[in-house]
């Protein structure tokens, strides 16, 4: 498939977390080949060498920060690292992530803890500390940062992981408000690709098997569910980042194989209303006619297209 690019990013600069392979890989591949600086991030030196190298290799600029992203100290050493290179940010894509799944009453505090750590705490101390450097340098900026199916559905084994997810949604949601007089966008990538994280869910194993062959994926999985490569996603980044996507705020947009999507913002799909308030025998004794006829879908549960 051609991914043709005409976004001009010259002169730019960008941060992209846990981009040493897949989905950040790719991020970061496509905004150096739009003209952008890009700062690859990630917690394996080696993996964030072959990165940059990847970049250099193709005439692109990259530099590495090798750093766990969760801590203020780690945010600030990404952006100083971008402004010591480049002389400015103008992007932070919050990508980073790790999976410890399980449900809940068998998982611990610690995977608990990481996963958020990472997802969540690495979102907004990254997104603080860059629209920090943003507001100071006075020429707005764009924070994309990376939700996921799992935060807009739930997804079984997943509690961590959706937690931060959604959290990530509604932290975008959030700070497009706070950061829009700054002229600073901000908003949430949900992506469906073929990683290394994919890989590990049981119904995927075949597929990812046949790419780690040289295959491509089927329409039945680029189509039937909007599944692809990492390289499918990265165009929603470049856009985001362009000078045509700077009244887009705010939003989650979905991504992935041949499907673009955009989100609904979590919203009253029906209301009643009481003289008086309720009681809960009043709540029930309406609530199958009323505001409960149609209870809401949750949940992920993938099956493949027949």
């Amino acid at each position: 498939m051609s991914h043709n690019n005409t976004i001009d990013l010259s002169g730019q600069s960008a941060i992209v977390t846990g981009s040493g392979r897949g989905l950040g890989l790719a991020f970061a591949q496509a905004l150096a080949r739009a003209g952008a600086g890009v700062v690859i991030n990630d917690v394996d030196a080696e993996a964030a060498q072959q990165a940059v190298d990847s970049i250099t290799a193709e005439g692109g600029r990259a530099v590495a920060e090798v750093v766990a992203v969760g801590s203020a100290d780690a945010a600030d050493r990404l952006v100083a690292r971008a402004v010591e290179t480049y002389g400015r940010l103008d992007l932070m894509c919050t990508n980073a992530g790790v999976l410890r799944d399980r449900v809940l009453w068998n998982m611990s505090d610690e995977e608990f803890d990481l996963v958020t750590q990472t997802h969540l705490r690495g979102t907004f101390t990254c997104a603080r500390a860059a629209v920090r450097q943003m507001r100071a340098q006075g020429h707005g900026g764009r924070i994309v940062l990376v939700s996921s199916i799992s935060g807009q559905r739930g997804k079984f084994g997943q509690g961590n992981y959706a937690a931060a997810k959604g959290g990530i949604a509604a932290m975008a949601r959030t700070w497009a408000t706070e950061c829009a007089r700054a002229g600073i966008t901000v908003n949430a990538i949900v992506p469906v690709a073929m990683t290394q994280m994919v890989a590990t869910i049981p119904v995927f194993a075949p597929f990812a098997k046949g790419v780690a062959r040289g295959e491509p994926l089927p329409p039945s999985l680029r189509q039937g569910l909007g599944l692809g490569m990492p390289e499918d996603v990265a165009p929603l980044l470049l856009f985001l980042a362009s000078s045509q996507a700077a009244h887009i705020t705010g939003q989650c947009i979905g991504i992935g194989g041949d499907k673009l999507s955009l989100w609904s913002q979590p919203t009253e799909v029906r209301v009643a209303y009481r003289d008086g308030g309720w009681d809960a025998e009043s709540i029930a004794r309406t609530w199958a006619q009323g505001v409960g006829q149609q209870l809401e879908p949750f949940g992920d549960d993938i099956k493949l297209p027949e």
